[in-house]
């Protein structure tokens, strides 16, 4: 357990030490957050902050464990240091295991963080034990995504169609911009999406009023395959592509 505890601290300490990722993983979800909420420019009825809060909750799954991993995890492949790693000791699989347990320790810092903001803002929530299990397989989802893109681009290439997929799936997700503003063609995409699927099983599960079959299908099938593109398509060395 030892080497996995080291890494994991180097772990949260390269986090903590990047700006770029504390703006990604905190600041970004608390501007939407608290701008959103105060300011009535979102086409949403009822309180903003109902369905605003759920939705950046899922927001913050997603820059986490796609977008800063993603990102990570490709520079770090890019320079070597994976391969290099990969032959210590430490091994592989308690590699993974410490850059998954970090992924978890940061979002439990977010929604420690999310959480009581929402509650000062106004929401009202209903949580169910759905919701932890939603978190678990949209991280499991998007990690996966994250390093089948990382593990077979190049590390501007990976951090250019990183932002660039955290864009497309923050519109066509429902986490601030409810679907059915959205057209028919877009919708029926947004359903099909790892994002749209967690911002609907979160909702509903932070909501008391359930959650459609169709969503959880359609998160748990992300869960699934996402890692197994990963495991079969990612690449250690950055040579090897």
């Amino acid at each position: 357990m030892r080497p996995l505890t080291a890494q994991l601290r180097l772990e949260l300490a390269l986090i903590a030490r990047n700006g770029e990722s504390l703006l990604l993983t905190l600041g970004i979800p608390v501007l939407l957050l608290v701008f959103f909420a105060n300011v009535d420019v979102l086409p949403i009825e009822g309180d903003p902050i109902d369905f605003l809060a759920p939705g950046i909750l899922a927001l913050a799954v997603l820059s986490t464990a796609f977008v800063n991993l993603a990102i990570s995890v490709g520079f770090e492949r890019e320079y070597g240091v994976l391969k290099r790693l990969g032959a210590t000791p430490l091994g592989r699989p308690r590699l993974l295991g410490a850059k998954t347990l970090a992924i978890l320790a940061v979002e439990a810092v977010q929604v420690l963080v999310l959480w009581p903001l929402a509650l000062g803002l106004g929401w009202d929530p209903s949580p169910q034990p759905g919701f932890v299990v939603a978190v678990v397989l949209g991280t499991v989802a998007f990690a996966g995504l994250a390093l089948c893109l990382a593990g077979t681009q190049k590390a501007l290439v990976t951090l250019a169609a990183a932002n660039g997929l955290f864009l497309v799936l923050l519109l066509l997700s429902g986490m601030v911009i409810p679907l059915e503003e959205l057209p028919d063609a877009a919708r029926a995409l947004a359903y099909a999406l790892p994002s749209g699927a967690l911002a609907e099983v979160i909702r509903g599960t932070l909501s008391g009023v359930g959650v459609a079959n169709r969503a959880w299908a359609v998160l748990a099938g992300w869960a699934v395959v996402g890692p197994v593109l990963a495991a079969r398509l990612f690449r250690w060395d950055s040579k090897d592509c």
